[in-house]
């Protein structure tokens, strides 16, 4: 077995270390023996979905999200759309997650319209969401309590058809009113979670690759344990934090 995943816009989008979800997941895989491939897709490179099982958008600022409008505008934001259509798996966080929804309007009005690969939509605010936050991921993303960093002043709203990919325990999220954080859209996890997300919270890591394969291959054995000391020491520690702290 083995997944091809395809990071997009690595030299732009890399807020507080979402490359390391890459690396996190590359590992999780070596380590079961699961082939993986790696490729980086960035602004006027093309892109072949048909290559690839797993897709990575990491987080960005209001400025890096105007620098790839142009380039989503043509052929790659409908091969993203077709992608995401076809229910290959993505992972996106903070500005990538946005940047799948329909649209971003400042604070002042001025709205920036991007690929509506899923329906949200987000509105900017004058206050910033930021700190260490914590929430549980629906049954239907894993059951699992995450703990990571937000850091946004735009405040995402689910359409009808998308699930929350969990529900806030400690922290913002989505948007700071309604308790929700981050999407579940076919095979889309969409979350404002920087950090990185995936070394601190193994369980939605394996997941995510889980879905992967199970997409690919149509069946698939569950993928077996790791030693997961360090990552949920770690995990641990955030959540009694934040909790109790």
């Amino acid at each position: 077995m083995e997944l091809h995943i395809c990071h997009l816009y690595p030299d732009i989008l890399n807020l507080y270390g979402d490359r390391g979800n890459i690396f996190t997941m590359k590992r999780r895989l070596e380590a079961r023996r699961i082939g993986v491939q790696i490729d980086e897709c960035s602004i006027g490179q093309p892109l072949d979905i048909d290559k690839y099982d797993l897709f990575f958008i990491g987080g960005g600022q209001d400025f890096e999200q105007e620098v790839l409008l142009r380039d989503l505008a043509g052929s790659k934001g409908r091969d993203i759309r077709t992608a995401v259509e076809d229910e290959k798996v993505f992972l996106a966080i903070c500005g990538g997650y946005q940047m799948l929804g329909q649209y971003y309007k400042t604070w002042d009005g001025s709205q920036m319209d991007f690929i509506g690969a899923i329906n949200v939509h987000t509105i900017g605010a004058k206050e910033r969401m930021i700190g260490n936050y914590m929430f549980r991921t629906t049954p239907e993303s894993s059951g699992s309590v995450i703990v990571g960093f937000e850091n946004h002043s735009g405040k995402t709203y689910l359409g009808e058809d998308v699930a929350p990919l969990g529900m806030v325990l400690k922290g913002f999220g989505n948007n700071g009113e309604d308790h929700t954080e981050g999407a579940r859209c076919k095979n889309v996890f969409a979350t404002y979670s920087h950090g990185p997300l995936l070394p601190k919270n193994p369980a939605l890591c394996d997941f995510i690759l889980q879905t992967a394969l199970e997409r690919k291959y149509d069946t698939c054995e569950p993928l077996g344990p790791l030693d997961d000391t360090l990552e949920n020491s770690a995990h641990d520690y955030m959540e009694h934090r934040l909790m109790h702290g």
